[in-house]
């Protein structure tokens, strides 16, 4: 099995495999390979942003000599199978090596010329790029470790994290977290609903929320900056975070929290009530763990006794793109 991760949380990445039950043989950047049991379902990892389950290693001298390996691996694979509707085919490589995402591109094009020779109506149905969403999704994956090593697999399933594009009127870098965390939980605040954004300021998940038509009202005493300033779908309330509640029987649609405190606090003193009084539907909470120990936070994360396990219908924990030392749990509060 191949997991990719973040550049430089390949340790972490490592560790969660190893708790997994799923031994790591090695690693390079941002990614592991590790053994695999063909009868067990890869574990939902915070970590890894896509794994190969028992992908085909393929050598050769370059990346180009790879490409006719991996078309042969590709249509021996559909032998049993027709092809009626599109396809994803999504090819990256291993992250900081001068010149090796160039390659790829290229070889990915060689690819595709190949496979219109070879099968020309499997090639019109083919997606480029990676698909959005979570969980398993059928296709083509080829991951390359190297100039002359790549792994193909027909299945990949994917954590949710992708790059987002930065809007100029964001008031901070927090806008892109937020956007790529509505695509792991698969749905986004629309109009007419409404968000509470605890310790809000400058403003970024208010503003993304505000943007998509939802009534905001962001909770900090900081001022708020960029676009989030004085925008009409924002009500600043200059607050406590800890303190505010919602009127009496109100429940909010949405709990966004990005606050930079420590995280044992913010989960008993504020994700906790939330949940288990039901103040909102669903929540985006992101937890900094840059001083704790990651894997050991995480576990109590998944613990049944925290506040996500005990009161949500649903959640995930993910280390997203764009996260450094944190983690962002999304999910749905029990009804």
């Amino acid at each position: 099995m191949l997991a990719t991760c973040q550049q430089g949380y390949e340790r972490h990445l490592t560790g969660e495999l190893v708790r997994a039950g799923f031994p790591p043989r090695e690693q390079g950047a941002g990614w592991v390979v590790c053994g695999s049991d063909a009868s067990r379902e890869p574990p939902d990892l915070a970590f890894a942003h896509l794994v190969l389950p028992a992908p085909r290693e393929l050598r050769g001298g370059t990346v180009n000599a790879l490409v006719p390996q991996i078309v042969d691996f590709f249509a021996e694979s559909l032998r049993d199978e027709r092809v009626e509707a599109a396809w994803p085919c999504g090819w990256s490589g291993a992250a900081g090596m001068a010149g090796l995402a160039r390659r790829v591109i290229a070889g990915e094009k060689t690819f595709r010329d190949l496979l219109r020779r070879r099968l020309s109506r499997v090639a019109r149905l083919a997606l480029p790029g990676m698909p959005r969403g979570v969980g398993s999704v059928r296709g083509l994956y080829v991951f390359f470790t190297d100039f002359d090593r790549a792994f193909a697999a027909r299945t990949a399933v994917l954590g949710g994290q992708r790059r987002m594009a930065d809007d100029p009127a964001s008031p901070s870098r927090s806008y892109l977290k937020i956007e790529e965390a509505y695509g792991v939980l698969g749905v986004a605040p629309r109009p007419g609903e409404t968000v509470v954004d605890l310790g809000a300021a400058p403003g970024g998940w208010s503003y993304s929320a505000a943007q998509r038509g939802a009534q905001v009202v962001a909770v900090d005493h900081g001022l708020l900056k960029g676009g989030a300033r004085g925008h009409p779908r924002i009500e600043h309330r200059r607050e406590d975070a800890f303190g505010f509640r919602p009127a009496a029987g109100g429940v909010f649609d949405w709990l966004l929290c990005d606050l930079i405190e420590e995280p044992h606090h913010v989960l008993r003193h504020l994700v906790q009530p939330w949940l288990k009084q039901r103040w909102c539907r669903r929540f985006v909470v992101n937890l900094k763990f840059g001083r704790a120990d990651p894997l050991a936070f995480l576990s109590e994360l998944r613990d049944p006794s925290s506040p996500f396990a005990a009161h949500a219908a649903s959640f995930r924990i993910r280390h997203l793109y764009h996260d450094r030392e944190e983690f962002t749990v999304v999910g749905e509060v029990k009804r």
